[in-house]
């Protein structure tokens, strides 16, 4: 099973300390079922897409209302449920243990297996 994370701060925290990447990377190369991984640029390099009420909108960065800020994702593959959230919990620990004061959280979704031919436009 195929498991993403996502990795939420508060707007302004700015980059990860180079120790806590340190750490990161020392664990991503001890699980070997990390598929990908990485950060993202300042906000003011997003831009989002939405549809409401029938009307599509566009807005680009930075976006001021944003009480969270996506700053990085992982994929990764594991065997088990249990295992994804073991690892979700050591990684969220180096945070904890190297992030300097860094607050944030890491949200854990299942991903599903990719796109049903049935269902394609």
């Amino acid at each position: 099973m195929r498991y993403l994370y996502l990795i939420s701060q508060p707007p302004g925290g700015g980059p990860p300390p180079a120790r806590l990447m340190e750490e990161i990377n020392k664990l991503a190369s001890m699980q070997t079922q990390m598929l990908d991984g990485g950060g993202f640029a300042p906000q003011g390099k997003a831009a989002r897409f939405s549809v409401k009420r029938g009307q599509f909108y566009f807005s680009d960065g930075p976006f001021t209302e944003t009480k969270e800020v996506i700053g990085g994702y992982a994929i990764f593959k594991f065997a088990s449920e249990a295992e994804a959230i073991e690892s979700a919990r050591n990684f969220m620990q180096l945070h904890l243990d190297y992030g300097e004061g860094w607050e944030g959280t890491c949200h854990m979704y299942q991903m599903m297996s990719g796109v049903d031919p049935k269902h394609e436009g």
